[in-house]
């Protein structure tokens, strides 16, 4: 297991120190439009992609706004993902996706076309057609789109290999889940027969959850987690719980080392990337 959790947070830190980067660009005024950071949640991507990394099991990925960290975790190009967010046409959505809509044709990852919740509905019908193990990705808010519920439907009655992630920060933009419903997306799923679980971003407790998962059928995976920055990174939550230096703390030296390396490493692809004219 420390093996596990140590290759976690080499995925965790890069995603890190690659959003905490975006951020700096971002306010030095390298990045033009609207962009959407996952620094805090990824945790989620990371156990995710090792665990199924571990398994040899390749999924198609449908992510959302916050994918980043979901593209760099599954291996994707991360100057093809500088590039994009430069607005270049050598990145990975030529230019033309910005942060929500990345995507890699050669790690099977499916951007997001900005419909809050439209990937659910595509990824469950491409799993249809595909019948490979699918993984799709949602916030808290975008699980309260009708067409989601109906694509969970869907997904059970067909029996699809689907695993829903919804990364809960029970948040939609600054509203909390109790103001917006009185129910909980473990309990939704259950009523369409589908096995389901609540776990936080714990790299440990996710991974028991994922075990779960038999890559034949549809399973939903409700991530409790906490976003650092705001869209747009118009601000950031201020004090709470983070995981990665939690982490960090409990791996000691070795995570100590990594962390420093990938702050390095990621300073030195930003800085070569804003170097080209």
């Amino acid at each position: 297991m420390s093996n596990f959790r140590l290759e976690v947070f080499k995925k965790a830190s890069f995603c890190r120190h690659f959003e905490n980067q975006v951020y700096k660009v971002a306010q030095d005024k390298h990045i033009k439009f609207p962009f959407y950071l996952s620094a805090g949640q990824e945790f989620i991507p990371a156990t995710l992609y090792t665990f199924l990394e571990k398994k040899g099991v390749d999924t198609n990925v449908f992510i959302q706004h916050r994918g980043h960290s979901h593209y760099l975790s599954k291996g994707a190009d991360p100057v093809q993902l500088i590039d994009e967010l430069l607005g270049r046409k050598s990145g990975c959505a030529n230019g033309m996706g910005g942060s929500a809509s990345i995507h890699s044709i050669e790690k099977d990852i499916f951007g997001h076309d900005g419909l809050m919740g439209s990937q659910v509905p595509i990824a469950v019908g491409h799993a249809y057609q595909t019948r490979k193990p699918t993984i799709v990705v949602m916030g808290d808010a975008s699980a309260e789109e009708d067409y989601v519920l109906g694509a969970l439907g869907w997904a059970s009655t067909k029996k699809l290999p689907v695993l829903f992630v919804v990364e809960d920060n029970n948040l939609s933009i600054l509203t909390e889940k109790r103001v917006r419903r009185n129910w909980e997306m473990e309990d939704v799923a259950k009523s369409f027969n589908m096995e389901a679980f609540t776990v936080d971003d714990n790299p440990v407790m996710l991974r028991n959850v994922l075990e779960n998962w038999d890559f034949e059928s549809p399973m939903l995976v409700n991530v409790n987690t906490i976003r650092k920055y705001w869209h747009a990174g118009a601000g950031t939550d201020g004090d709470y719980f983070d995981r990665y230096e939690d982490e960090k703390s409990i791996l000691g030296t070795e995570a100590e080392q990594i962390d420093i390396e990938n702050k390095s490493l990621v300073e030195k692809l930003w800085q070569q990337q804003l170097e080209i004219q």
